[in-house]
């Protein structure tokens, strides 16, 4: 191409040396283009085995895991770390075998770490938090919680390398960090096969207090969800300014809990008033002073 250039009289104004590096590199293009995209086609064939290699070990990781019993919030965190950490190894390894100096790319990643280390302090705290919940176990899958910064709540359905989420009772999913869960109280209701239920029924001054508590305790004794071995009772917890407060208990099977509460409070209500046991209103006495006089 340079020669014809020439031949036609055109003046390039560079040097003999100049146009035969030029004519070099002209020359050695198609070669130099083909073993490029030679590279390329085999780094995309490279990270395609990689990524289904990532996948097949994390599906045997998964299968051996579920044979050992293990936690399945464990399981979840290993298949997050196994992910992104053979996913970015990877990237790495095809990257130096495009010409990158690996001690150069290790003193770089180094230096990096250091910066992305201080900018992403809630990232890694978010972390240490996720191994700490896996490590203690204050809850695992399965669990309804309630985190002690938000009070949010709900059941644990998944534990992450840096997330957990909940799903509340409204079918939503809450997405929490793990520092945060790390760092703070959490309430686990179903740490225990059982829970307490404990609910205020207040009724009138004027009405039968021996019936009252009898008539709550048949309810409690007529529920088949309530257990029978744990403790039951109906006692006085307050004397209030327009009612005397019931305090009823029991305790359900963590699964029977929020069925059966609904149950007792509403046959409670349905056995006051067959008993004529009214549920007085808050009220106030006002006394008004003749100033006239």
């Amino acid at each position: 191409m340079v020669k014809w250039l020439l031949e036609q009289g055109i003046d390039l104004n560079v040097s003999e040396e100049e146009l035969s590096l030029l004519g070099k590199f002209i020359q050695e293009l198609p070669e130099k283009a083909l073993g490029l995209g030679i590279r390329v086609l085999l780094a995309a064939l490279a990270l395609f085995i990689g990524l289904q290699s990532i996948r097949l070990l994390r599906r045997i990781v998964e299968k051996s895991l579920a044979k050992t019993n293990a936690d399945q919030g464990v399981a979840q965190f290993l298949d997050s770390l196994i992910k992104i950490g053979l996913t970015s190894l990877l990237i790495l390894m095809i990257a130096i075998s495009f010409g990158l100096d690996a001690a150069s790319v290790m003193a770089m990643l180094g230096s990096a770490g250091v910066a992305f280390a201080l900018a992403m302090q809630g990232s890694l705290s978010n972390c240490a938090g996720g191994v700490l919940i896996l490590l203690q176990k204050p809850f695992v899958i399965g669990d309804y919680i309630i985190e002690g910064s938000r009070g949010q709540e709900g059941t644990v359905v998944e534990i992450q390398l840096f997330y957990t989420k909940l799903r509340t009772a409204d079918d939503v999913i809450i997405t929490l960090p793990n520092g945060s869960l790390a760092n703070h109280n959490i309430t686990n209701y179903t740490a225990v096969e059982t829970r307490r239920m404990d609910v205020t029924i207040g009724i009138s001054y004027d009405a039968d207090l021996k019936l009252a508590k009898e008539v709550l305790m048949k309810v409690l004794e007529s529920e088949e969800r309530v257990l029978t071995k744990l403790d039951k009772k109906v006692f006085v917890k307050e004397l209030g300014d327009s009612a005397v407060v019931l305090n009823v208990r029991c305790f359900f099977l963590n699964e029977d809990y929020w069925d059966g509460r609904a149950a007792v409070l509403e046959n409670c209500k349905l056995a006051l008033d067959a008993n004529n046991i009214s549920i007085p209103y808050p009220q106030m006495d006002v006394h008004l002073t003749d100033t006239s006089r």
